[in-house]
């Protein structure tokens, strides 16, 4: 699991908490901000966003599209936060998306409602036995 300095890790938390702030979740009423900090050590963070049509982007789906966008690949750790007495985990999809640019070493973690850490995961306990990019090579490129 990745060792984040406390720097590193309240800066991720007040990103998180930053871009919670412009959710726009007029349906659910539930606000979620997410940060990713990839290894280059460059944050990026990310809010959900609702439409009329039931459909949407998660926080941490926008956090990865922002990552995506500037070039970045690999993720190092993410905070995630959301409103309410119960901290919010990311869904499977997220989980998903989270692991193609996540490794081992990737920490995700779930804050409170007030920023502080309510638990943390590697994405491995959060999506267990999971597939990614690694089934998709030929044997022959695995081998090389």
């Amino acid at each position: 699991m990745a060792t984040l300095t406390d720097e590193e890790l309240f800066k991720l938390i007040e990103a998180a908490r930053s871009v919670q702030k412009h959710s726009y979740s007029p349906y659910s009423d539930f606000s979620v901000g997410a940060a990713v900090l990839t290894r280059s050590g460059q944050v990026y963070s990310g809010t959900n966003v609702e439409t009329a049509h039931y459909k949407g982007i998660c926080a941490e789906a926008s956090a990865l599209s922002a990552m995506i966008s500037a070039g970045e690949r690999k993720v190092r750790a993410v905070t995630i936060i959301a409103q309410g007495d119960m901290p919010a985990p990311p869904c499977g999809d997220c989980r998903q998306r989270l692991r193609e640019f996540s490794n081992d070493e990737t920490v995700v973690y779930v804050l409170n409602a007030d920023g502080s850490v309510a638990k943390n995961y590697t994405v491995d306990e959060l999506l267990p036995d999971s597939f990614g990019p690694d089934h998709l090579k030929s044997r022959s490129t695995e081998e090389t």
